[in-house]
């Protein structure tokens, strides 16, 4: 095992997303090494911790006892993330407990959203009970927005978990995802937004709540309709059966691209970001391909060389590819709060 002895302005990050559990030190320079466990990380003495929802977090907060079971109350809005990430903070403070572990949210910086983009149209005695839409991939976002600083910017997040949001002027203004990551455009293994009559429908015949869950959270989305949650695995599979489920995940992600343009009146730049963003040519093909009418349009080639960041347009919208750097974005974060920022 080699164990980093580093200067305490190293942070390490702990990301643990729905299919992943990404451990990385971030040096002075914002470069990113990859560990393989918490032990490569003795002598670190600051981690920051990504949380998917922060419920009405706003800020970064120093772990303490109070936080960690505020967190704990949180992991049945979002199962896939909070469960690993409260399981992750808990073995981090046990192998590195002289360090400050400090919790970063994704939902924070979707904190901006306007009442128009959060409210459900549900009776008041259930709004007040904190149903709204908070939104989610908020750190990948505002890394997108920090490296194409436009006023009108739609972002697709597009991994395991998939969220299109529209930002103003670096502020999100409206996003796919809502009071949980169920909402929103079809997912690996989550179904997206479904007509609530169709669930309460399935409820009242023979399935039961745990199966309901079980099936939207793990059973639903492109596994449904492909048999694999695997962009790549599904590219390579001409079966009518897979098309269709890469023709619904990019159709979805075309609509909802048009609806943050709605939100923004208009559009200056659509980022691509995220594992399916970044690696997949046919995935922005298809979808920059359904919304020309907004002057979205794609350089093939470009589109097809894509390593990294990258500028593949080829018309008035500019369409980019951002390598996702959450991790840079906790990072900073976990220096500001120790900063006293």
């Amino acid at each position: 095992m080699t164990q980093c002895h580093k200067g305490s302005s190293d942070v390490l990050v702990v990301n643990a997303g729905s299919t992943s559990l990404k451990l990385s030190i971030i040096d002075d320079d914002e470069s990113a090494r990859t560990i393989a466990s918490l032990g490569d990380a003795r002598g670190i003495t600051a981690v920051g911790h990504r949380i998917v929802h922060g419920g009405e977090q706003s800020e970064p907060r120093v772990v303490d006892a109070a936080l960690a079971a505020e967190l704990e109350s949180l992991v049945e809005l979002a199962p896939l993330h909070n469960a690993p990430a409260v399981a992750a903070i808990a073995e981090a403070r046990r192998v590195l407990p002289g360090a400050t572990h400090v919790a970063v949210f994704d939902t924070a910086f979707h904190r901006t959203l306007p009442d128009v983009a959060s409210t459900y149209a549900l009776p008041e005695r259930f709004r007040a009970r904190g149903i709204r839409r908070y939104g989610f991939h908020g750190l990948s976002v505002a890394w997108s927005a920090l490296q194409v600083p436009v006023p009108r910017l739609v972002v697709c997040h597009l991994g395991g978990g998939a969220s299109v949001t529209a930002v103003r002027d670096g502020e999100s203004v409206d996003t796919t995802m809502g009071f949980t990551p169920l909402e929103g455009v079809p997912m690996a293994t989550r179904a997206g937004s479904v007509d609530p009559g169709a669930l309460l429908h399935l409820l009242r015949h023979d399935v039961s709540l745990d199966e309901l869950d079980h099936a939207l959270e793990h059973e639903s989305g492109l596994t449904a309709l492909g048999g694999t949650g695997d962009v790549t695995t599904l590219e390579r599979d001409s079966t009518p059966g897979v098309q269709l489920a890469l023709a619904v995940y990019c159709y979805r992600i075309a609509q909802a691209v048009a609806t943050m343009a709605v939100a923004l009146g208009g559009i200056d730049a659509l980022v691509f970001t995220a594992g399916v963003g970044e690696h997949s040519a046919r995935v922005r093909a298809d979808v920059c391909g359904r919304l020309a009418f907004l002057g979205v349009a794609l350089d093939p080639d470009a589109n097809a060389r894509v390593d990294g960041d990258a500028e593949i347009s080829a018309g008035p919208v500019s369409v980019r590819v951002v390598r996702a750097r959450e991790d840079v974005v906790i990072a900073r974060a976990v220096r500001s709060r120790l900063d006293g920022g």
